[in-house]
């Protein structure tokens, strides 16, 4: 199978695994019985309600998602792209209430969404200075009681380009599939998979790798000792890198600025606060639509910028956030409808758990980003302004974003409440 190289986004991760199987046998890759099928696609830029409507309901979800992983006074960083490619290939395999909560869940049906995720990828810029790249793939239990449908791999082969495998669930394939995300995130994404449940029976994964130089590196006279004052008024010594940028932001309760990679395909995007505003009342006030207006309108303005190097690693379990965006049902062994996906001779085909595994660093040179997702499946017994110079310094809490600039969409997104 091809691989898809696309600027940031997707290495989600699903994984749907169930237990009852011996022995150790290398993973089996039925792609060449599941060859990916031409299908007619709009390009993510193309100027149809339908497209618009998706690219909006992208930049939504990644918002309300991560809303809902962000921790008052922790570090936090999601990527949205990653876990949108692995839930909706799972969600390929769901029917009845259970596909409506999660359409409902991503703002948009899969008839739109599918296409518009396989265009996302294909248009996504790759250079020598800048690259993102994305890997999906799918490994099911070989186990006589599991039958997964032909119509659910071929659908996530045509639109995701997954990689799919079936194999014994043992120690042998945790590693597999552990070294499949080290692998496609740059080894920036290590032991995603803690273990192989015993009712597991599929696991969906995406892996997504980001790393890009800045359209202008910072010189070393440019990289100087300051200080990063906490929310609790705690002070920190770090190293900020100070530098001159040209797009202003601004809303109600934030002002920001965008800072470029190499030839303007990414940017990474910093929204501080104003005094007086807390980083969690920020992030809560934010909506895709606000967030997609700010960075549209960005002001051609100077800002003294400074940014704080730092590196960020956050893992988290995404069942929680997702149940209370209102995907409840697939959560459900009583209640959820993965039909199309296949089913099991003994009991009821689940999510049990969305695993979520970040990694940034931000220096003088660029940024490195990584992230994974991985869906466990389980089958269980059923039950326009004047110019000005303008001062954003990111010596306190601040939000950020990964962007790429052809459609604004979140990459990645993240808060930092502490450099030490």
């Amino acid at each position: 199978m091809k691989t898809k190289l696309t600027a940031m986004l997707l290495c989600l991760g699903q994984i749907l695994a169930l237990a009852g199987c011996a022995g150790k046998a290398q993973a089996t890759n039925l792609m060449e019985d599941v060859a990916p099928e031409p299908i007619a696609t709009e390009t993510a830029d193309d100027n149809t309600a339908e497209t618009e409507d998706a690219a909006l309901a992208v930049k939504d979800f990644a918002v309300r998602l991560f809303q809902q992983c962000a921790q008052e006074g922790e570090n936090t960083l999601v990527s949205p792209v990653s876990v949108l490619y692995a839930l909706a290939m799972t969600a390929n395999g769901a029917a009845e209430n259970t596909r409506t909560q999660m359409e409902a869940v991503f703002g948009v049906s899969l008839e739109a969404l599918n296409p518009y995720l396989s265009a996302y990828m294909d248009t996504l810029p790759s250079g020598e200075n800048y690259k993102l790249t994305a890997a999906n793939a799918i490994w099911f239990r070989e186990d006589e009681c599991l039958t997964v449908r032909q119509d659910f791999l071929q659908l996530n082969a045509n639109y995701y380009n997954a990689d799919i495998y079936k194999t014994p669930f043992d120690q042998q394939t945790l590693e597999e599939i552990n070294d499949y995300v080290s692998e496609h995130t740059d080894g920036m994404v290590k032991d995603i998979l803690d273990k192989i449940s015993d009712d597991a029976v599929m696991y969906l994964v995406n892996a997504l790798a980001f790393d890009a130089k800045w359209q202008t590196i910072y010189t070393e006279n440019e990289v100087r000792s300051g200080d990063f004052t906490l929310e609790d008024g705690t002070v920190r010594e770090t190293e900020l890198m100070y530098s001159e940028e040209s797009k202003y932001l601004e809303d109600e309760n934030a002002a920001g600025f965008i800072k470029y990679y190499k030839d303007g395909a990414y940017a990474f995007v910093a929204l501080l606060p104003k005094e007086g505003v807390t980083v969690a009342d920020y992030v809560a006030s934010l909506t895709g639509i606000g967030l997609s207006a700010m960075l549209e309108n960005a002001q051609d303005v100077t800002v003294e910028a400074a940014i704080p190097k730092f590196t960020s690693e956050y893992s988290t379990e995404l069942s929680e956030a997702l149940a209370a965006m209102g995907m409840t049902d697939a959560f459900d062994p009583d209640l959820a409808n993965f039909s199309l996906l296949g089913e099991y001779e003994n009991g009821n085909i689940c999510i049990s758990r969305v695993l979520h595994k970040t990694y940034i660093a931000v220096n003088e040179k660029g940024t490195q980003a990584g992230a994974a997702t991985v869906v466990e499946m389980v089958a269980e017994t059923a039950l326009e302004a004047p110019e000005e110079t303008k001062v954003v310094y990111l010596n306190r809490p601040f939000v950020y974003l990964l962007i790429d600039c052809e459609t604004n969409t979140p990459i990645f997104m993240g808060t930092v409440m502490d450099v030490g």
